[in-house]
């Protein structure tokens, strides 16, 4: 690959549309609107108003959940099979007809879809958030994460060689019924911060969806990455650009010797991020446990630069895309590790952006650059604002 050139600066002024390859698609960028005077409220810093422990929170230790079921007194992670999951792993089954031409066989298509969903505290600690964790205590998310990835695995897939070796960390003895019954294609592992983000329950907690069916996102991404891998003599897309940003250096939120945290030259959202794997890395087995310690280290870099930001608990939705947990060879050795956090604020901790008109009828559009957006969250490491309300009280 030739060297790396850095963009015009005139970019930095007109409207102009960046390219995504991760999906293939555009975006609409125009910085010159940042430039409008803002006339909108200014809000004082929040503090948090919850209690440590909420007898009436369904997530919290030794609470009672909505079906029925106790929660056992967790000290660290804590799984279990969502109470109303979005997929079942039983029900009655659904064969799609055969196709006989008909104009209901094309537009009325269906397919059976099942699996197991499951949630995951993050801590026991009713009022904190990725960004007030302890570094082992985000570790300990992720050794969970991997464990449960590694559980879901189909057995003839290549990573299932590394599961076999004892380099699994320890997790907490509260992962309960992690084994499916069947082999599932593929599994999303997410967080909903936020009301903002449909997030119903403030226990920090993560969801863990597996299916039959390989999702649209991952299944776009994944397209990318094996033209990119095939077109490229065997060069992987995000490790070229995770290179890429490593040189040019302005759109970097933080980084690691094993993760960068950008925000992408594509991103649609604000203050969007991704965390990416410098190199070729294909699932959280891949890691290894100095490598689970700097995940945990970016991913705390991150959130707590976004709670800064505003001075408020900034609310996101952050997926892990990684292999599939049932795919083909070339699947599994195209995929990259990475992590999207996709948050709505734009200005202030009640300004948002909302995808409406021209971005939900034509494509999406942005004012800041990301290369703004990367200075300004750069410039908001350091102490979480929380602590020092604390500490000033």
């Amino acid at each position: 690959m030739t060297q790396s050139k850095m963009p015009a600066p005139v970019l930095d002024d007109v409207s102009h549309r960046r390219y995504n390859p991760l999906r293939g698609s555009w975006i609409l960028v125009s910085p010159h609107r940042t430039k409008r005077p803002w006339q909108g409220q200014q809000e004082a810093a929040s503090g948090s108003t919850l209690p440590k422990y909420d007898p009436s929170c369904y997530l919290c230790p030794g609470n009672k959940r909505a079906t029925g079921g106790v929660n056992p007194q967790y000290e660290n992670t804590f799984v279990f099979v969502n109470d109303y999951s979005a997929v079942k792993e039983e029900q009655a089954e659904y064969h799609p007809p055969d196709s006989d031409g008909s104009l209901s066989s094309f537009f009325l298509r269906a397919e059976s879809v099942t699996g197991k969903c499951y949630v995951v505290t993050f801590a026991p600690s009713h009022n904190l958030t990725l960004a007030d964790l302890a570094h082992q205590q985000i570790v300990s998310i992720i050794n969970t994460w991997a464990t449960v990835y590694a559980a879901h695995l189909s057995s003839i897939s290549s990573l299932s060689q590394i599961v076999a070796a004892p380099t699994l960390p320890p997790v907490s003895p509260n992962i309960h019924s992690v084994h499916p019954k069947v082999q599932y294609r593929y599994m999303q592992i997410f967080e909903n911060k936020g009301a903002a983000m449909g997030c119903s329950n403030p226990h920090p907690h993560g969801q863990i969806w597996t299916t039959t069916s390989l999702p649209e996102e991952p299944a776009v991404e994944l397209e990318q990455l094996k033209s990119y891998y095939r077109e490229h003599r065997g060069h992987h897309m995000l490790e070229d650009y995770a290179r890429l940003e490593s040189d040019q250096r302005e759109r970097i939120v933080y980084q690691n010797s094993a993760f960068i945290a950008v925000c992408p030259w594509w991103a649609t959202w604000p203050f969007e991020t991704m965390v990416i794997a410098r190199q070729h890395k294909r699932a959280l087995t891949d890691f290894s446990s100095s490598e689970n310690e700097q995940l945990a280290e970016v991913l705390s870099e991150v959130t707590r630069r976004y709670d800064n930001l505003f001075e408020t608990q900034f609310p996101y939705s952050m997926g892990l895309h990684q292999a599939p947990l049932d795919g083909s060879e070339e699947e599994t050795q195209c995929s990259h590790f990475h992590i999207h956090f996709y948050p709505p604020l734009l200005r202030s901790a009640t300004v948002r952006k909302f995808l409406v008109g021209y971005e939900m009828m034509a494509e999406p559009q942005r004012d800041i650059t990301p290369e703004q957006a990367a200075e300004r969250l750069r410039g908001c490491g350091g102490v979480l604002y929380r602590m020092k309300m604390n500490a000033e009280q």
